[in-house]
């Protein structure tokens, strides 16, 4: 018999197969190779989404909301925004395992003022507030499992809801932010795979 290319699903993370490349003489449970699939929760790409090339890797910046220069959307909730990360920051985060505050709900803050910290598969990061404003109330949900930043960054994934008077950037004044630093961040990226 003629050995046989495939992929065994060896485990689940979750929603998603883990497929291992086997090569078999004799194998009844192999499933085609691996297709992108949307994922299960993720909304689709809107039409009018813009789109930002990271290297090979897309970074959908909806256009129904506003963004900030750190990285993060804010859309628009009732009196307030609600403000998440963006598709560019989740994808340099990578994993995020753990999400925490150091500051109070209704607390006023200034721009750059750090406010919380984050821990990924790539660093423990500070946040900072992306302008003048107050900060209304935290995504609870986030504190016990903050997954849906990674799978839902722009629905469930929300980090807090945050009251505003400052000038925001429109989604094609954020791609051209992106641009502007992308040969910076790509050394910086490169820099660190390096050490």
């Amino acid at each position: 018999m003629v050995p046989r290319r495939g992929w065994r699903v060896i485990s689940y993370d979750g929603l998603r197969p883990v497929l291992f490349p086997v090569l078999l003489a004799d194998v009844t449970d192999l499933v085609d190779p691996p297709k992108r699939i949307p994922h299960p929760t993720r909304p689709p790409a809107m039409p009018d989404d813009l789109v930002f090339m990271m290297g090979k890797y897309e970074a959908r910046i909806p256009v129904d909301r506003d963004y900030a220069a750190n990285h993060h959307w804010l859309m628009r909730h009732g009196d307030a925004y609600r403000v998440g990360f963006t598709a560019y920051s989740v994808r340099l985060l990578q994993d995020v395992y753990f999400l925490s505050w150091s500051i109070d709900p209704d607390t006023p803050i200034r721009k750059k003022q750090e406010i919380g910290e984050i821990e990924s598969s790539k660093a423990v990061s500070s946040l900072y507030a992306p302008c003048d404003g107050r900060i209304v109330r935290f995504n609870d949900n986030l504190l016990t499992d903050p997954s849906a930043i990674n799978t839902d960054n722009y629905g469930t994934g929300w980090l807090y809801e945050f009251q505003t008077n400052e000038e925001l950037l429109p989604p094609t004044g954020y791609v051209d932010h992106l641009a502007a630093g992308w040969d910076k961040t790509q050394a910086l990226i490169k820099g660190q795979m390096n050490e």
